[in-house]
């Protein structure tokens, strides 16, 4: 697929105007023209920042470079890769966690590669009877005890405010009783006054 095309094409994936594309990227309607009809050639620069401003996966602003002529700009590392060590770690600390390791890779399943490769670091584990795939509960070991916890994301469904509608608030909340007491105790040890030091008492004049 040439350039102009593989642009137009995620362009209008994303319903932008030539308009939007443009005032997103810092340049102009006209020269955007220009560059879709293939009547300009685009310089790297100019290539990069319409990527960002498509806010196009990594892989995709890579495939745009290259239509455009130029070298990919984000490289593809292997997770044998030493220099992605502390990722592997992240991951199999992540993926310890058998029934959240389920959780994670069900919702990944739009990506068949990603989620083949990071199959291969879950131990085998048949789902439990009953199992929906969704409000997986994470289980946590702590100095205070063994929590377990739910996840949940908040939106204002009624925002009438830019910034506002595109607010999301992820928070982990008890899922039981005895992790809802620990981390009330937790709480009330970190707002007790012994926990905050000396306080200066100041007498008035």
């Amino acid at each position: 697929m040439d350039f102009p095309h593989a642009l137009r094409e995620r362009r209008t994936r994303r319903r932008l105007s030539q308009l939007d594309l443009a005032l997103r990227a810092g340049t102009t309607q006209r020269h955007l023209s220009f560059i879709e009809s293939g009547r300009s050639a685009p310089g790297r620069n100019i290539v990069v920042r319409l990527a960002e401003s498509l806010e196009l996966p990594l892989r995709e602003r890579n495939e745009l470079l290259l239509a455009a002529g130029y070298a990919p700009a984000y490289p593809e590392s292997s997770l044998d890769d030493p220099a992605l060590a502390p990722v592997r770690t992240a991951i199999d600390h992540i993926l310890n966690f058998a029934d959240w390791a389920r959780h994670i890779l069900e919702r990944i399943g739009h990506l068949p590669e990603l989620r083949a490769e990071l199959a291969q670091y879950v131990p085998e584990l048949e789902p439990p009877a009953g199992h929906l795939g969704f409000a997986v509960p994470l289980h946590l070991r702590t100095s205070c005890g063994s929590l377990c916890l739910m996840t949940t994301v908040t939106t204002f469904a009624t925002a009438v405010d830019v910034t506002l509608a595109e607010l999301k608030l992820e928070a982990f909340l008890p899922a039981d009783q005895v992790t809802a007491e620990i981390l009330q105790s937790a709480r009330n040890a970190s707002t007790s006054p012994a926990s905050q030091g000396p306080v200066d008492h100041v007498r008035p004049a």
